[in-house]
């Protein structure tokens, strides 16, 4: 009895042990699969969870990187399965913590998507990239960015906007404030700000077109109600780098004047930032659309929020456009101020809001209404953007 006693204690042990092993066991690549369609090329990467990651393409030879946290690569995972435009698939160790894959490509490509699908079919986490060739002479090695195990995407939908520059143009979104049955605030003499915002929008998006160097998409081409979330459904549809909303203010205190630049955080600056984007967000309730239900989608984008990146990248942008716009016209105390804006919820886009002025301040509202100013307005952005992406190229060259 004794000696069947030790044998079974034997066996939890190691069965103990076993256990452990498996609990103490880190993240796992389970495959890795490429399939070849008409126009592009898809890399499935199956994990043993959700991993945050990090992309990035590079030129000399053409290749197309991910960064993992240190993961197990088993043995019967095939590392040599390539295929279509891949010619051979590497991973190592790239530092302590950090796994990194690399395929080798036969010519150059863009990134057309990239999204983490939950388990489904039995399958495992699948990490999906899709490529598609571009003409060697169009491309531009891209740092795609990083991306949070959060961000676990329903088939379907995609977490990372189509960066289209068909034509070597950058996109970006211009959004004008309100429009149709939603006036937006009201000034002094009775301007409406939707009104005010248009013919701002319009004069920015000729600035930056006439640099040569952007197009612009406009979420609203004329005095048309459009919910919040579609301004920035349009804004990723058309592939947009960065998100720019002009808006007006209206406040109780008729002295309070000047611009001021808001990004996002889900904790406001100030009571009145606080105020502001609450006012905002109900916006959509006019048309009578509540954004606190939303679909899937819209949940996924609402955790994507976390992404450090592009807010940070927001924030840069702000301060420039701080610094620039300072030159031109009076601006807010505090001018970079931080709230909860449904249209600066992109969770891949660089998102500004930007208030022009306060309409129920009368020097403002008189400003705002003269092309003139606008226009001295508008290129104190545009040289913004451009400081921008010149700030973009070169962290991407590095």
């Amino acid at each position: 009895m004794r000696r069947r006693f030790r044998f079974l204690a034997g066996l939890l042990l190691m069965a103990l042990c076993i256990a452990a092993g498996v609990a103490d066991a880190g993240p796992a690549v389970r495959d890795v699969r490429i399939g070849q369609h008409a126009a592009s090329t898809r890399l499935v990467i199956e994990l043993s969870e959700a991993l945050d990651y990090r992309l990035f393409t590079l030129a000399s030879p053409y290749r197309v990187v991910i960064d993992l946290p240190q993961l197990d690569w088993p043995p019967t995972v095939e590392t040599a399965a390539v295929g279509g435009i891949v010619s051979s698939l590497r991973v190592g160790l790239y530092e302590p913590g950090t796994s990194r894959i690399v395929f080798d490509l036969h010519e150059p490509v863009r990134i057309q998507q990239n999204f983490i699908l939950p388990p489904a079919d039995g399958r495992a986490f699948r990490l999906v990239v899709d490529l598609e060739p571009v003409a060697g002479g169009r491309f531009q090695p891209e740092h795609v960015g990083a991306f949070q195990a959060a961000s676990v995407v329903y088939p379907g939908t995609s977490r990372t906007p189509q960066t289209r520059r068909t034509d070597g143009r950058i996109v970006i979104a211009v959004d004008a404030g309100h429009g149709g049955v939603d006036p937006g605030a009201i000034g002094s003499s009775g301007t409406y700000e939707k009104i005010i915002t248009l013919a701002a929008a319009k004069q920015l998006k000729q600035s930056l077109e006439k640099s040569g160097r952007y197009r612009v998409v406009m979420t609203r081409e004329g005095d048309s109600f459009v919910r919040l979330r579609d301004r920035v459904a349009i804004a990723r549809r058309a592939g947009a780098e960065l998100f720019i909303s002009l808006h007006a203010d209206s406040i109780a205190d008729p002295s309070v004047r000047g611009l001021s630049v808001y990004t996002l955080s889900e904790v406001a600056s100030d009571k009145e930032a606080a105020a502001l984007a609450a006012k905002e967000n109900k916006a959509d309730l006019i048309a009578g659309v509540d954004l606190s239900a939303e679909e899937p989608e819209v949940v996924n984008i609402l955790i994507d929020l976390a992404q450090r990146e592009t807010m940070n990248l927001s924030a840069q942008f702000a301060s420039m456009l701080v610094d620039d716009l300072r030159k031109q016209v009076t601006l807010l105390r505090k001018t970079h101020r931080f709230a909860g804006f449904a249209v600066l919820k992109a969770p891949d886009i660089p998102s500004v809001l930007v208030e022009l002025g306060y309409l129920s301040n009368a020097a403002d509202e008189k400003r705002l209404l003269d092309p003139s100013y606008r226009a001295n307005l508008v290129e104190a952005i545009r040289i913004s953007v451009d400081r921008y992406f010149a700030m973009t190229s070169a962290y991407r060259r590095s």
